[in-house]
């Protein structure tokens, strides 16, 4: 019997995960694994805050594809196009033609991006938090609006370079925000020019609340901390326009700011407007419990999906909901249709997949945080250390978890890096200044 041929399209939680448990669980002769994705690592997103806070070194909240997945052959490239129906898969690779590969079992897991709204001035201003390119970029621009405000004699230059907008109030607006004000404010010891009191930190959020996973009191205990910190908070408040940096709210308030940062939730990949699988009104692969994909109750023989771009029954919940598309049930979701996988090539039948949020854990800077785990709510260092203990047992590779709590544990001893290498960004601009023009 040949090997199955299974295409895992994309490498985030649910793509590494199942491909490292297919490798794990089937024999050579019984499946090879394809992995196609446009970056050569797997970027663990609840990680990013702390990246950008400088709490822990950006490298080390990444996953080297082709260090963890050796029994895989890596693409680097993206998948433009999939046509189930002749199952073959058009990848774009970094150089050269596109190329097709022929699948036998295709993990569709392309992940999601930023869900933006037409808003006047975001596209040229705005920064989204879903990639370590845009955590660097972030903690590099803080910091160097905080130079900027250091040495100019302008009030309203200044006022500008320290207002940090931050748009969304779910996990990951809190956590970017509350870590990039607790460095800055860290930050501050080396710039006498400066006071706590001259940074204006704003979130703005369009519903009543933060923190929608968790209770009402555990988003107002949040809230009540960011408060005592100094900080802006708009509830039920919409970004209305950001033309030339000058932010105008729904509540009528303007002013300018160098810093706007967009976290106002996910939309699933339009990688998946180019196949022909079915979806939802949310553009959501539709997906069966046993996270095999389904056009109504037919399965679609050989397609599997999960995480943010795929509907997935939640068998916990009420009827007619599906899973959060948080990390936590893609890890579990990879697992599972992993085993699906080797039970159906083994002529087996698959088995749904059923987990109950168990809950969630959110850092709001340094010995600070809040969680809400099986009905427990803890709040403070106790919190904060639940939240680094959950994601370093989560983050793939003993490598990795030795390198975080090593970052972690110097942190304890040394003062927190707070250099901007701005010039990262644009590393060619010196030595173009310095070389002639040719003709």
């Amino acid at each position: 019997m040949n090997p199955q041929r299974i295409l895992v399209v994309g490498a985030g939680h649910v793509g590494l995960y199942a491909a490292l448990r297919l490798c794990r669980k089937l024999r050579a002769r019984e499946a090879e694994v394809t992995v196609v994705d446009p970056q050569p690592h797997m970027t663990y997103q609840p990680f990013l805050p702390e990246a950008a806070a400088g709490n822990i070194s950006p490298r080390h909240s990444v996953v080297p594809l082709r260090r963890e997945l050796k029994r895989c052959k890596i693409v680097s490239g993206a998948v433009t196009r999939i046509e189930h129906s002749r199952k073959m898969a058009t990848v774009q690779p970094i150089i050269g033609p596109p190329l097709e590969i022929e699948y036998d079992q295709v993990i569709v897991a392309p992940g999601s991006v930023s869900r933006t709204l037409p808003i006047p001035g975001l596209r040229e201003h705005g920064i989204g938090f879903k990639t370590i390119g845009e955590a660097i970029y972030l903690r590099n621009h803080v910091l160097d609006r905080l130079d900027v405000a250091a040495v100019t004699t302008d009030p309203e230059t200044r006022r500008r370079a320290l207002t940090f907008v931050f748009v969304g109030g779910g996990y990951a607006g809190i956590e970017a925000l509350a870590e990039m004000e607790d460095m800055a404010r860290d930050a501050l010891k080396y710039y006498p020019e400066l006071t706590v009191a001259d940074m204006h930190w704003v979130l703005v959020e369009a519903t009543q609340r933060v923190l929608p996973e968790v209770d009402r009191d555990m988003g107002a205990y949040t809230v009540q901390q960011l408060l005592k910190r100094g900080l802006d908070i708009r509830l039920d408040t919409r970004l209305d326009s950001c033309v030339d940096g000058v932010v105008k709210l729904s509540d009528g308030d303007s002013f300018a700011s160098d810093t706007i940062v967009w976290t106002a939730g996910v939309k699933p990949s339009p990688m998946l407007d180019d196949t022909d699988l079915p979806r939802d009104d949310k553009k959501r692969v539709t997906c069966l419990p046993t996270l095999q994909v389904a056009d109504g109750d037919r399965v679609v023989e050989g397609a599997w999906s999960a995480g943010d771009c795929a509907a997935v029954p939640d068998l916990t919940g009420p009827p007619g909901t599906y899973c959060s598309p948080s990390a936590q049930h893609a890890v579990r979701q990879a697992a599972r249709m992993a085993d699906n996988i080797r039970a159906v090539i083994r002529g087996k039948e698959p088995l749904p997949y059923k987990h109950k949020h168990a809950g969630s854990v959110a850092s709001l800077g340094l010995h600070k945080g809040v969680a809400q785990v099986y009905g427990i709510k803890l709040t403070g260092p106790l919190a904060w250390f639940m939240h680094r203990t959950y994601h370093v047992s989560r983050i793939p590779s003993l490598n990795r978890k030795v390198r975080v709590v090593i970052d972690w544990t110097l942190a304890f001893f040394l003062r927190r890096e707070v250099v901007a290498l701005g010039q990262l960004h644009d590393p060619r601009d010196e030595f173009t200044e310095v070389t002639p023009k040719v003709g």
